[in-house]
């Protein structure tokens, strides 16, 4: 096998991991979480998987984007792909180190004192801007699985 199809082949075992990861833990394992237990105790198993889903999304995301880099160099930012999974790893990287942490904050500080009415808003809010990215992260990635990681060689070129 040429190294070229193995790392065509990895690109797109990595791409699944990370859009498959998003899938099943937005679509499938959280909405069983909060209909399972408590939801307090479904918040905090589901923030840590996010948190672990969010980890493997930087660490696919990179290899993706040195992937690309390494096939198109310069040209790289000409490819719409290449573009959707930059996007892709800065909507990650925002929500894990912006929005999630400011969310563990929030959490840690309604254990210490009574959650007050703004502390919860600042959390509703952040919740629901962390979801409409983690959607759009989804969809982007759904895009990527449809249509490909590489583009596709035209025929005489």
């Amino acid at each position: 096998m040429r190294i070229a199809a193995i790392i065509q082949a990895a690109e797109r075992v990595v791409l699944t991991l990370w859009v498959g990861g998003l899938w099943m833990t937005g679509l499938v394992v959280a909405p069983v979480l909060f209909r399972s237990y408590e939801r307090m105790v479904a918040g905090e198993i589901a923030g840590r998987l996010f948190a672990a889903v969010s980890l493997l999304g930087m660490l696919c995301g990179a290899l993706l984007l040195a992937f690309a880099v390494a096939r198109a160099r310069q040209r790289v930012w000409r490819d719409w792909r290449a573009v959707a999974l930059a996007v892709m790893l800065t909507l990650t990287v925002f929500g894990e180190f912006g929005l999630a942490a400011r969310m563990r904050e929030l959490k840690e500080l309604m254990v210490v004192q009574p959650a007050t009415a703004a502390l919860l808003a600042e959390f509703g809010q952040l919740h629901g801007f962390a979801s409409l990215l983690f959607l759009a992260n989804s969809a982007l990635g759904l895009v990527l699985v449809i249509f490909g990681i590489r583009p596709r060689v035209q025929a005489g070129s």
